[in-house]
């Protein structure tokens, strides 16, 4: 049977990250095992950067992208002693393509020019990866995600075709006889050989979209935590690990914001009954948390779900008239054609209130296009999700806060605070 491996930025920042990924894979050797590769460290965020720099037509375009490279060419002078290995090439000719982007004028459509930048912080880690593997004796084939996950024209957001997808999957089995696969996440490719992005920490996605297409025995997400946690150990002093989770709550929990699980990762899984373990990257030999159909879970420890950089959006009609069904279809039609994701939102009579990440650019087009509406908002705001809540974790929570909406139903309780 197949496995999915998949490592994330913070798995492979660094060299001797690249040296634990082969460890646990040493110790997998007798499996067969497909690997789905993240950029390094924070290179999406550093070529984020770049784009923004090259869309405005900045002056330190050069500068961003040579700090890139740079950073990538320290982490290969650590991996190869042979400084005429082929993978110094390899990288240095998926480098040269932005080369050209640069010296070209931007793509009228800025989120085409995201996908074509954006997408190379997987390709060129992938490449280093590999090539560091079969340095040390294990086999392994390097695969371009492009011609494998097949999308839409939806730059940022590639909608996946599955039909499509499977059938280039399926015919990667052979390959996976006698070597490990490495690969990308994140990243697909269209029909006019465009490149496209999954939408952000969708290199998840991209490992279960992987096993569903191979009826994969698991899919394993090596992650810098222990396995899911009840709350962000960056935000509160005592965490505790889930052992285990039902599909239908990890669902959950990632609708509301838990970032140690992409939200469109669980479907495909579900849906084929595979089994996600998130383990931990720096103690491979712990257990960590397994995702399944199993109901089983323990309600007793609440989930904290905290998402920052809100924005909480007031919309009401100029003439003071209800907010109905019609007014609702009206403003839901604006906010899918931005793409903007409803966080948590209220209805009255007279207004709707959403919170929703803060995007300066979708809530400035928003704006234009309910014309016809008063809108107010506030910027700077958090978003706290408590999962099987009591009160006294939410007077232990949000004591001492400014609460400007909130909202409970059995299970869950929700506020948006100062």
């Amino acid at each position: 049977m197949i496995k999915i491996f998949k490592f994330g930025g913070a798995s492979v920042k660094d060299a001797e990250g690249v040296k634990t990924l082969a460890n646990i894979l040493q110790l997998n050797k007798s499996e067969t095992i497909l690997v789905v590769v993240s950029a390094m460290g924070k290179t999406t965020n550093a070529l984020e950067k770049l784009t923004e720099s090259y869309v405005k037509q900045g002056s330190d375009v050069h500068q961003l992208f040579g700090e890139v490279k740079q950073y990538h060419e320290s982490i290969m002078n650590d991996l190869f002693e042979d400084r005429d290995h082929p993978v110094f090439d390899d990288v240095a000719n998926i480098f040269i393509e932005i080369d050209w982007i640069l010296e070209d004028e931007p793509h009228p459509e800025y989120d085409f020019n995201y996908d074509q930048i954006v997408s190379i912080g997987e390709l060129v880690s992938s490449r280093i990866v590999g090539a560091y593997l079969n340095s040390i004796g294990i086999k392994t084939q390097w695969m371009d995600a492009r011609g494998l996950i097949h999308t839409n024209n939806n730059h940022r957001e590639g909608k996946v075709d599955l039909e499509k997808t499977l059938l280039a999957i399926k015919g990667i089995k052979e390959t996976l006889k006698d070597q490990f696969i490495i690969t990308q996440g994140f990243i697909g490719g269209t029909s006019e050989n465009f490149t496209t992005t999954l939408g952000r920490e969708g290199s998840d996605y991209s490992a279960a979209v992987f096993a569903s297409c191979l009826e994969a025995e698991s899919l394993t997400i090596w992650k810098d935590v222990p396995g899911v946690l009840n709350a962000d150990p960056k935000l509160f002093e005592t965490t505790q690990v889930y052992s285990h989770i039902p599909y239908i709550e990890a669902l959950e929990m990632s609708y509301y914001g838990a970032t140690v699980i992409h939200p469109k990762t669980i479907k495909p899984l579900q849906n084929a009954g595979i089994p996600l373990f998130v383990k931990p990257f720096m103690q491979p030999e712990e257990s960590g948390t397994r995702i399944d159909g199993t109901p089983d879970f323990d309600r007793s420890l609440p989930a904290i779900i905290v998402k920052k950089e809100q924005v909480l959006v007031s919309i009401k009609s100029l003439d003071l008239s209800f907010i109905d069904e019609a007014t609702l279809g009206t403003i839901f039609s604006s906010l899918s054609a931005i793409n903007i994701k409803i966080n948590m939102m209220q209805v009255s009579a007279l207004s709707l209130s959403i919170c929703c990440d803060y995007n300066e650019a979708k809530l400035d087009r928003l704006i234009k296009m309910l014309s016809e509406f008063k809108i107010r908002y506030n910027t700077g705001l958090e978003l706290i999700t408590i999962r099987h809540y009591t009160r006294a974790d939410i007077d232990k929570i949000i004591s001492n806060r400014a609460v400007l909406l909130e909202q409970t139903s059995r299970n869950t309780a929700q506020f948006v605070l100062k």
